[in-house]
């Protein structure tokens, strides 16, 4: 598929996340880790779109091939200017989606952030940043979190996801929490 559009790839039709083992890549030199940046080939079995993650498309077994990478000076090319982070708050109550009085046409926005601050407290990671002159504090996910804020690259990229319904007392007030899923 080149539909220039977003895809989030999933392990099962309820938008469960990949496995480490799900997101290996073959190139000549043998299997590895996809990696931010990386082009790669990717068999997808079908679109399994949930109301809140509308993007998502169930992969199939099979290997997914590297195709070279994208050059850092071409991620201006990939940019999604949003007018806001579906809202100004860190989550979006599922109840919303479900009304349709929030529309979620997508859950995935790579952005240029300003005044990025990463932080960690205990084992909390946090990106503080500013985007369309909102202030947001979201939780972060990305694995090279460390090497990040050690290593600022400074180009203040970022992937922002609305993760899953989920609500964290255990009942049955979801929300989907806005998660920083990669660092640029």
């Amino acid at each position: 598929m080149n539909s220039n559009q977003w895809i989030r790839p999933v392990s099962n039709m309820e938008g469960a996340a990949l496995s480490d083992k799900q997101c290996l890549c073959k190139n000549p030199h043998g299997e590895f880790n996809v990696k931010p940046l990386q082009k790669i080939e990717m068999n997808l079995f079908r679109a399994v779109p949930l109301i809140s993650q509308p993007e998502n498309h169930l992969i199939s077994g099979q290997i997914w091939q590297q195709k070279y990478k994208v050059d850092e000076s071409e991620i201006s090319n990939y940019l999604d200017t949003p007018e806001s982070l579906w809202g100004s708050d860190n989550k979006v109550i599922y109840a919303q989606i479900e009304s349709k009085t929030i529309d979620i046409h997508q859950s995935l926005y790579l952005i240029q952030a300003s005044n990025l601050c990463l932080c960690k407290d205990d084992d909390n990671r946090r990106a503080i940043f500013n985007y369309a002159g909102i202030e947001y504090n979201l939780p972060v996910t990305d694995p090279n979190f460390e090497k990040q804020r050690v290593e600022p690259k400074n180009q203040q990229i970022l992937c922002v996801s609305l993760g899953e319904k989920y609500d964290p007392a255990g009942g049955n007030n979801y929300s989907c929490y806005k998660i920083v899923a990669t660092i640029l």
